[in-house]
């Protein structure tokens, strides 16, 4: 339930090259940087603009004067960044993506259509297809104890070796309001969780999360 192809439709992100030859969505983190600047210098200067070093906007995208760029990032086509939105950097911003009012992002991938739109954190996430995450729901990225992050699987621990591991979300997954995702998070494809509730481990695709003791099948 936790590898790329259980979570998602790498046809959706600008990034896709990037998952190549890797099992598990946190493996790109550490190359997601260098990744954007290398991508950034390919684009074509007819359909994105460069207004920064290490960072290049969609010309169709939709960037309110207010929001921060940081680099590296990339904003694809028809995205909309509103207002006092903080991209921190090593951010891909996927196409029909929304960051919303006051959101922060920093080592992301955002898949095609995320919707991020009022007062979330995003921190060393990747989330997939249509992924909508409900006002004031967050990624906890770090340890309280600052250890390495593990991803707790229903058949045993996943070492990621990372410091730093916010969520993996897959395609159509949507999260609550005033949620937080707990370091290591991972939630299968068109899954809901409710709002208020502290997640982790892994979800199951095609459930609800109502809390740790109750996670049901959607009925079909």
């Amino acid at each position: 339930m936790v590898t790329i192809s259980d979570l998602l439709d790498l046809s959706h992100t600008i990034a896709a090259p990037l998952f190549e030859g890797k099992t598990y969505a946190w493996e790109v983190l550490d190359e997601l940087k260098s990744y954007i600047y290398e991508l950034g210098e390919t684009l074509d200067p007819e359909q994105f603009d460069h207004p920064a070093e290490g960072v290049w906007v969609a010309k169709d995208a939709k960037v309110f004067p207010s929001a921060y760029l940081g680099a590296p990032c990339i904003i694809d086509h028809e995205a909309e960044v509103r207002h006092c939105a903080f991209i921190r950097g090593s951010a891909i911003v996927g196409k029909g993506a929304v960051v919303g009012n006051s959101v922060e992002l920093k080592n992301v991938i955002l898949f095609d259509k995320v919707q991020t739109p009022h007062y979330n954190y995003v921190g060393d996430s990747v989330l997939g297809f249509k992924a909508h995450m409900g006002a004031g729901s967050i990624t906890s990225n770090v340890k309280s104890d600052k250890t390495l992050v593990v991803v707790k699987d229903p058949d045993g621990y996943i070492e990621t070796g990372r410091k730093k591991l916010g969520a993996i979300l897959g395609d159509n997954v949507e999260v609550g309001c005033n949620s937080v995702l707990n370091p290591g998070t991972v939630i299968g494809r068109r899954s809901n969780v409710y709002p208020t509730s502290s997640v982790r481990g892994v979800i199951p695709p095609d459930s609800i999360y109502k809390d740790k003791e109750h996670i049901v099948i959607k009925k079909k």
